[in-house]
Parts: structure tokens; C-alpha cells; sequence
């Protein structure tokens, strides 16, 4: 067997939402594994900064600053990649929001923000990087999407999130759904559902996790090399054969009852 089957060397990647929490953790761990990775934020200064923290040392992370949460801006961090790269190996559709409020009151600015990033912009930008994936992927070395779902697209959580919970669910059966049509061209579509783990979206775990880990089964909550080898194994070689499935990487979560987080 391979022993380099987790190596990412010479691959291209693109991560959104990259300069912080989950996308970040992700994007360190492809440049650990030798992948060139573009990272993309809608807060250019943040995202310039962030690229400019994670290169050096033989590592490569430019910033490709752009809000998708629209078609357009989705379309245009494509040609933006595509101007600067004939092919992309690895999409990873991170960039999301999240949006609480009591069933009465839940507006519908929270409804349609929450459902153009987290489950318009993922296909739409997938859509518009099809030529450039498909340039990459081979019957040998297929290139790979990946979804950044939720657990609570599995199961509920006692927040009343309402668009964040069907947002989810709706991009687990995107993920499918895309693999279904996508496998055709040697691309593999695939999601990682996280549970817990210290971002600025998940305020709890990160401001609370002691209190967060007593209700997880692992009894901890995540860590950035958790999330960072679920992304790993899925874009390598090791995850060339897994098509359309989502992984949780939430430590038991999806497995308890409700009620936990």
C-alpha cells in the first residue's frame, strides 16, 4: 500500500470562508500535506492576512477575497481562480452563516441569507468551477468537492435556527445529488457534517467547551486536526472511492438523542 495515500503534494485547492474557523483549519492541514491552497472570505484584509500567516516554509496560500453569497460573486471568485489556475483539483465549500430567532419572530432576511450562502452558493460555484474540476479529475485521481454540512443537518439541536437546520439537511442531499452527476466527469462530490469545535460561528463551543464536552460522547470537543484529516482523507487519495456520503466529525453527537447541543 501507498504510504503517501494522505499526500497532497502538487494539488490545487480552493477553500471558502478559509480565514477562519473550520475553513481555516482545513486549509492549514492541505498545506501540510504540500496542497497550493487558495483561500477565499468576503473580508479582503482578513483573508489577506490569513494567507499571508499560513505560507512560508515551502507552503503556498494566496487570497482570492470574494463575497459569494450571490450568483455573481460566486461566478467571479471562479474566473478569478480560473484566471490563475487551468485546473482545480479541490473545491471546498465552506463559506456559511447561521441565523436564531423564536418561530414567530424569524424574519426573512434571516431566511434568505442563511439559504444563498450555505446552500445557493456551494452549487452555484461548484457549477461555475465544472470545466476547471473536470480538467483535474481522472479515472486514476478524481478531483474532489467537498460540503461543509452540520450535524444539524442530521439531526436537531433545541436552538431555534430554523434556515441553518434546512440549509443543512437541503446540502446533504445536494452532496447526493451533485455526486450522482458528477462522478461522470471523475469528480467526487463528498460533505463533512462537524459537530462541536471552537469558531466564531459556534460561539458556544468556543466560549463554553468544558460545559459544550460533558454533553458529547468523546467528551471533548472537536480539534482543528480533527476536521483538518476528515478533509484530508476525503481529498486524497485515501477518499478517492467515496462518493456522495457526508462524515460526521462531532465525536457521537449524531448518535445521541436531543437535547445535547
Amino acid at each position: 500500500m501507498a504510504l503517501d495515500m494522505f499526500s497532497l503534494k502538487g494539488r490545487v485547492a480552493l477553500v471558502t470562508g478559509g480565514s477562519r474557523g473550520i475553513g481555516k483549519m482545513i486549509a492549514e492541514g492541505f498545506l501540510a500535506q504540500g496542497a497550493k491552497v487558495y483561500i477565499s472570505s468576503r473580508k479582503a484584509a482578513v483573508c489577506d492576512a490569513v494567507a499571508a500567516e499560513l505560507s512560508g516554509n515551502g507552503a503556498e496560500c494566496i487570497s482570492l477575497p470574494q463575497d459569494i453569497s450571490m450568483v455573481e460573486g460566486a461566478r467571479t471568485l471562479a474566473q478569478r481562480l480560473t484566471d490563475r489556475e487551468p485546473k482545480l483539483d479541490i473545491l471546498v465549500n465552506n463559506a456559511g452563516a447561521a441565523w436564531g430567532a423564536p418561530f414567530d419572530d424569524f424574519p426573512e432576511s434571516g431566511w434568505d441569507k442563511v439559504m444563498d450562502l450555505n446552500l445557493k452558493s456551494p452549487f452555484f460555484l461548484t457549477q461555475a468551477l465544472h470545466p476547471a474540476l473536470a480538467a483535474a479529475g481522472c479515472l486514476e485521481a478524481p478531483a474532489k468537492v467537498i460540503n461543509i454540512c452540520s450535524i444539524d443537518g442530521i439531526r436537531l439541536n433545541p436552538q431555534e435556527t430554523y434556515s441553518y437546520h434546512a440549509s443543512k439537511s437541503g446540502l446533504i442531499y445536494l452532496t447526493r445529488r451533485m455526486a450522482a452527476r458528477l462522478i461522470e466527469d471523475h469528480i467526487n462530490v463528498t460533505g463533512i457534517a462537524p459537530g462541536a469545535f471552537a469558531s466564531e460561528m459556534n460561539r458556544v463551543a468556543r466560549d463554553q467547551g468544558d460545559a459544550i464536552a460533558k454533553r458529547i460522547p468523546a467528551r471533548r470537543i472537536g480539534r482543528d486536526e480533527d476536521m483538518a484529516g476528515a478533509a484530508i482523507y476525503l481529498a486524497s487519495r485515501a477518499g478517492d472511492y467515496v462518493v456522495g456520503e457526508t462524515i460526521a466529525v462531532d465525536g457521537g453527537v449524531a448518535l445521541a438523542s436531543f437535547g445535547g447541543l
